[in-house]
């Protein structure tokens, strides 16, 4: 089946799982998605993920999902960045999610990153998504 966004289904497939209480969703891997995965990673918002192998030479992203007493950490995970309708920011113009409680992912010319990382960085770039 051909999908025509892959990070929102990856996202999709996260909140539904979590929805379920699930403690593992799989997803096809890209590039693109593992990048999106450390950065949740490194924020903490999922315990890890790991790539595995299938027939016919494809590969698959493995989500460790994080709860807290009972509830899952990711609390609403949003795409902003659509195929139909792209949204840049630049450094000066990057949101604020939750007054800082949240993140949002970007894709810039120095890789996917936090938000935080962007202003630190001083790079702005294509709004992926956003977490809370």
């Amino acid at each position: 089946m051909s999908v025509n966004d892959p990070i929102g289904d990856m996202l999709t497939r996260i909140r539904n799982a979590q929805e379920r209480g699930k403690s593992k969703v799989s997803s096809p891997a890209s590039r693109l998605r593992e990048r999106v995965l450390e950065v949740l990673q490194n924020e903490g918002f999922i315990r890890g993920f790991a790539t595995t192998k299938l027939d016919g030479g494809k590969a698959e992203l493995e989500i460790e999902l994080k709860y807290f007493d009972g509830a899952p950490v990711i609390k609403e995970i949003q795409r902003v960045s659509k195929p139909g309708r792209r949204v840049y920011a630049s450094v000066d113009t990057l949101p604020t999610i939750y007054n800082g409680l949240g993140i949002s992912i970007l894709s810039t010319p120095k890789g996917v990153m936090s938000d935080a990382e962007a202003r630190a960085q001083n790079v702005g770039g294509e709004v992926l998504c956003t977490v809370f």
